[in-house]
């Protein structure tokens, strides 16, 4: 019998995994203190002031290109940004028309979901 010690979405679990046959029984795991998250990053420097509409990550990525400068109007559904998660492309669209405050990423930054992409006013 192996022992492991698993992170999950920041919760640490030991795992026993057992060596055998076909016929061997799963073996659950159990829960242990979760490990301590790591320190958050610095967040990256705005253009511009903030507007009061946050565009946030939707999950974590990278930037792979911005579509939209700060001063242009956009509608509601139109593409700010290209963010690529898990090798797909996503489009980060204006969630109502305004005018982009700022954008707060810079193409190639690493991004985690709920990081504020963009402002709109």
């Amino acid at each position: 019998m192996k022992n492991y010690t698993i992170t999950v979405n920041g919760n640490v679990y030991e795992v026993s995994v057992e060596e055998g046959g076909a016929g061997a029984a799963p073996v659950a795991a159990a829960p242990k203190a979760a490990a301590p998250k790591a320190a958050p990053k610095a967040a990256p420097k705005a253009t511009g002031a903030a507007g009061s509409v946050k565009i946030e990550a939707p999950m974590p990525g990278k930037i792979l290109g911005i579509k939209a400068n700060v001063g242009d109007a956009v509608k509601k559904g139109q593409v700010i940004m290209i963010l690529e998660a898990m090798k797909m492309e996503n489009e980060i669209v204006a969630a109502q028309d305004g005018t982009v405050a700022s954008i707060n990423v810079a193409v190639n930054a690493a991004v985690e979901a709920g990081d504020v992409l963009a402002t709109l006013n």
